[in-house]
């Protein structure tokens, strides 16, 4: 029997107290060593983790201990190696993301076939439609001889793809599939509500299928998300790999092949690779430019912009969730786009006093106007296949919000490298400039993202500050406020969240007079929201050009600088972190600014 356990589970049943469950998962999984991912909801749980017999034991143990959990069901296979580097507990909206009201397998799923069933049906010809709900890179690794592909890229794209498919199987026989059957529990109940009409969901899915019929009407391996890759029908680990820049299954036969060298390139994806890449660069810095010229956000439009319920308002009511969410709308403006017809839930007007749920999405719609202007001189200062490296100007918020949509950076990012989505690895307010990383993919992503999640990343801030410090090198460990306050505003209190930053003193030059300002170096050891600018202002040495954090102690309303404003003068000058392919690790540094 090989060393490690490998299990995946899911149960869908009402859960309370996450955040005291999750920090108990937590520890547990420590103490056991073990690794995956572990994911709650109000709505579940759903798992996969990898360990020693004994710890994956007393793991499930704990979960069955659960009211509603005690028949939680197991699909187990072994291997020689850990396949997950980490372990996750996280608390969401849902245990598998698909994002349709109404569909909840707590009350709710469709008629289940087992793996033998299915296979007597397929063993006699039975007609019937075996749809594949799962991703297409993952359909590529492996399927059921004669399925339908649905056709996607992310779960949540199932709704629309359904859609597309032909009319004449809404009367016919149809039997859904994934990789374990946590997908099918949505996919199958939403395709009898679209009007399907004798619907079944396999049972355990592939894994299960494997487990009791081998491969009998089944071609290829089964794609599961760890380092294993893929698993054939002895759920037993093959010799695949993945292309981390194409995400394309790697055969053996194509592993010999000069044009596979791991981490950057395989034979479906292969260039000559710095000309090509170089010359890309170029291509995308014009393209950014002539995005931003005029600013993209600068001719008038109708906004509708959405706005998703987190785990902490679930049960609000709709005015009480909307104003938390710190926008420049009052809760009277709020009250007035209910009124107006201007706020929706999939397509159905909402009014004040509705209750909130999380996970639900509302949608905002603004009447047609322009946004405010931002600094566009957006520079690219890296780009491999794996991520974006840029110097982000001030003011330019990172991501739509408030009264910023397209004059954004996401925005412009996935503007010019559509198809891709490149996505924020970690984030700078709207009036910082300086260095900041993407992701092109979302396997990329789930390498990166971690790093700066644990704190790994290194990262150097310069600000000049009101004031001259008395010494050369301080510190800063008040911990800061979790939650905003009420002008959205988050200052160091004894009972926020802990938060420490390292501060050195920069020598100006001879020629620079003497304002009473000082330039510092700031190394935030922790990741809080407005961390070092909470923490001069804490140490009565606040930042020049702050409009929230100003001098005398005094606090002003958040917003963003315009266009014309004096710069907040703080920096990310640079960041140090191991890059997600190579493994190695590297250093971008922005150019510093004028002041």
């Amino acid at each position: 029997m090989l060393p490690v356990v490998n299990i995946a589970a899911y149960k869908f049943v009402a859960l309370e107290g996450l955040p005291e469950l999750r920090e108990e998962l937590r520890e547990l999984t420590r103490v056991q060593e073990l690794r995956g991912t572990i994911l709650l909801s109000h709505e579940g749980v759903n798992l996969f983790v990898a360990g020693s017999r004994a710890g994956i034991d007393i793991l499930l143990a704990r979960l069955r201990a659960i009211a509603g959990v005690e028949d939680l069901e197991v699909k187990e296979s072994h291997s020689q190696k850990q396949p997950f580097n980490r372990m996750l507990v996280k608390i969401k909206a849902e245990i598998i993301a698909f994002g349709v009201e109404g569909i909840d397998p707590r009350r709710q799923t469709s008629r289940r076939v087992s793996a033998r069933q299915l296979k007597q049906w397929l063993d006699e010809g039975r007609p019937v439609t075996l749809l594949d709900t799962r991703n297409d890179f993952e359909v590529e690794t492996g399927t059921f001889k004669q399925a339908l592909a649905i056709g996607i890229d992310d779960f949540r794209e199932f709704p629309q793809a359904v859609k597309e498919l032909p009319a004449h199987l809404k009367q016919q026989p149809v039997v859904t599939f994934c990789t374990g059957g946590i997908r099918c529990e949505k996919a199958a109940p939403y395709l009898e509500r679209e009007g399907f009409a004798d619907v079944y969901q396999l049972d355990g899915g592939i894994l299960k299928y494997f487990e009791e019929c081998g491969d009998a009407h089944y071609d290829g391996l089964c794609f599961v998300f760890d380092q294993r890759v893929a698993l054939d029908a002895k759920l037993q680990e093959r010799e695949l790999k993945v292309c981390f820049v194409c995400q394309a299954i790697v055969p053996v036969m194509d592993q010999r092949s000069f044009k596979y060298v791991a981490g950057q390139s395989c034979p479906a994806c292969y260039r000559s690779a710095k000309e090509t890449q170089e010359e890309l660069q170029r291509r995308r810095q014009a393209a950014i430019h002539a995005l931003m010229s005029p600013l993209p956000g600068s001719a008038p439009y109708e906004n509708i912009r959405p706005l998703s319920v987190p785990l902490r308002l679930d049960g609000s009511e709709l005015l009480d969730f909307l104003e938390s969410m710190r926008t420049h709308y009052t809760r009277e403006d709020w009250r007035q786009s209910c009124l107006e017809g201007r706020l929706l839930l999939k397509d159905e007007l909402v009014l004040p006093g509705r209750i909130v749920r999380s996970g639900e999405r509302f949608y905002h719609k603004t009447p047609a106007a322009s946004e405010p202007d931002v600094a566009a001189n957006i520079e690219i200062l890296h780009e491999d296949d794996a991520i974006v490296v840029l110097n982000k100007p001030a003011p330019l918020p990172m991501h739509p919000c408030g009264r910023f949509n397209r004059n954004s950076l996401t925005y412009v990012l996935e503007q010019v490298y559509r198809p891709l989505k490149p996505r924020p690895a970690h984030r700078l307010d709207a009036d910082t400039s300086g260095v900041v990383v993407f992701s092109k993919t979302r396997e990329v992503a789930r390498v990166l993202q971690p790093q700066f999640e644990a704190g790994e990343v290194r990262k150097t801030y310069v600000a000049r500050v009101h004031g001259r410090p008395p010494e050369a090198a301080f510190e800063c460990h008040a911990p800061i406020q979790m939650d905003p306050g009420p002008e959205g505003v988050r200052i160091p209190d004894e009972a926020g969240v802990p938060a420490s930053t390292l501060f050195r003193v920069i020598p100006d030059g001879p020629d620079r007079p003497d304002d009473g300002t000082t330039l510092l170096e700031a190394r935030p050891l922790t990741g809080r929201t407005n961390q070092i600018r909470a923490h001069l202002w804490h140490l009565g040495f606040p930042i020049v050009g702050d409009p929230i954090y100003r001098q005398n102690q005094q606090l002003g309303t958040l917003r963003t600088l315009s266009i014309g404003d004096p710069p907040l003068c703080l920096h990310a000058a640079r960041l140090e972190f191991v890059h997600p392919l190579s493994g190695e690790q590297v250093e971008f540094t922005a150019p510093a600014p004028v002041w």
